[in-house]
Formats: structure tokens, sequence, C-alpha cells
């Protein structure tokens, strides 16, 4: 059986929550990894407690200044650094055009207002999720919730050794830097899924290492890396990685869900990486 590594995405902090530590959050979430991809891997076969993934890296407490407990976020009352992430992110989407003269918050109304009527509530609630989270690890540089964030995913890739990582969203980002930030670590096969990794002025400019000559490159110890993203994946903005960066073996368009279009259910159910996986869940 292959050794998986799964990577979480925004918005999983409630894992925290309910389980009381990041252990608890870790192993919740590897439960419902396992499901999800025997509903792709399965063939239609019940699920019968078949284990696929090791361990999920769990970092989404490292992104919260808060302790328990957290209320919801809401656009129009976010800071002004998640703000700026959610004006750059409008500005991809094309999504609410300015109007002169208008303040930032009042976009940022309009905005949530086009979300809902364009996409519905899960877009709006994702968005929320979406910003601060990015806001946060990308703070600075050296920002404590930056460096934890990818060291915790190094320390789970370290202890299970995995053949194949799996990051989805945001994990995507947090992945790639920490496989750069350790040279130590080594994969066969590195599969982003709905990855931001390529979002002009909110994530692909900002990462360490910094892309040379407009063009990102791919950790020296993934062998091979497959990107996969829904078509109206507003994360996965542009959805193709390849033309960003080197040593991206393939990029896979799928239409999963155009309402649940960033979840991991949907992605690890709908098939998309089953080829990609089962040679190694053969050895």
């Amino acid at each position: 059986m292959a050794r998986i590594v799964g990577v979480h995405g925004i918005g999983k902090y409630r894992y925290f929550l309910a389980a009381g530590s990041a252990q608890g959050a870790a192993e919740a979430m590897r439960a419902k990894w396992d499901r999800y991809l025997h509903a792709g891997l399965g063939g239609g076969t019940p699920y019968t407690g078949q284990s696929y993934v090791s361990e999920v890296a769990y970092y989404a407490h490292l992104l919260r200044k808060e302790t328990p407990p957290a209320t919801r976020r809401d656009l129009r009352k976010m800071d002004p650094a998640s703000q700026l992430v959610l004006a750059d992110w409008m500005k991809q989407m094309g999504g609410a055009g300015t109007v002169a003269g208008e303040t930032l918050t009042g976009l940022i109304h309009r905005f949530a207002e086009w979300l809902l009527v364009r996409l519905g509530p899960h877009a709006k609630d994702f968005a929320e999720d979406f910003c601060p989270e990015v806001a946060a690890y990308f703070a600075s540089g050296d920002a404590a919730a930056r460096v934890r964030s990818r060291d915790a995913v190094a320390d789970a890739i370290r202890r299970n050794r995995p053949q194949v990582v799996i990051a989805h969203s945001l994990g995507s980002v947090v992945t790639y830097e920490a496989l750069w930030a350790h040279p130590d670590l080594s994969v066969d096969l590195l599969i982003t899924l709905g990855s931001p990794l390529a979002m002009p002025g909110v994530v692909f400019e900002r990462l360490q290492p910094l892309p040379q000559a407009g063009r990102g490159r791919c950790p020296h110890g993934v062998r091979r890396w497959v990107n996969i993203a829904d078509k109206d994946d507003i994360a996965a903005i542009p959805g193709a990685l390849k033309s960003h960066f080197d040593g991206v073996t393939c990029d896979e368009k799928v239409n999963i869900d155009w309402a649940d279009f960033h979840t991991v259910r949907n992605y690890l159910g709908c098939g998309a990486v089953n080829e990609y996986v089962e040679p190694f869940l053969k050895v």
C-alpha cells in the first residue's frame, strides 16, 4: 500500500475547535480523506474502512491569532490585509468592477453580493476563509504563521516518508514552500488540487523562492508533479500551472460541481486522481 500524505486547504480551523488539538483535527481529516479517496477509487463499492492516507498534515490552527471559540468571518469586516488580498483576488475573477471614487469597503460589499448571485453561498463562505488565511500566511517572508505551517507540513512528510503527497488549495502553497525549505524531503508524486499557486498579485509573486523571469520551479525533491483543477474553481486562477512552473508534468481540467467547485471531497471523489495514485496502491 502506498504511503500517502494529504495536506488540507482553507477553512479547516473548525476541526481544531471540534477536536481540541491539532493531532485530533488531523486524525478526523484523515478518516474523511480515506472515505473521499475510496469514493473515487472504489468503483462504487461501499467503504468498509480501507486506509489510503497515512496522515493529513494539519496547520489551520497556526493561521489564527484568536483562541477558541472563533466567530464566523465576514467579508465586510475583515482586517486591512485580508481586504487587500480580496481586492487583488477580485481582479483575477473580474467581479464587481470598480466605480470611480468607490471605497474598498463599498467594493467588497458589492463583490459579496456578486459572489452570492453568481456562485451561491458556498462561494461567499469560501472567500471569508480564503482571504484571511492567505493574508496570515503571506504577512511577511518570515511570518510565524508561514514558517510554522510549512514546518508542520514538512514534519508530516518526514514522519511518514510518503510516496505521494496530495495537496489541496492553500495546502499546495504551504507544501510547495515546505519542500523548498526542507531539501532533505523527497516524494515520487506531488498532486496539487485546486491550487492558487499561480494566482498573480495574490500568491505567485510572493512565493519563496521567488519566481525567476516569471516562472516558478518544481521543488528538487519532487519526481513528478500533477496539477488538477476544476474549470469553475475560483481559487485555482489560473487553473493550469505548467505555463507558470518548470517541472509540472501535466495539468488536468475537471468539472466536479459548478456550485461546490473547490472541496477536497469532490476532487478526490470524482476519480481525477485515480490513474496517478493507483500504480502506487499496487506496490
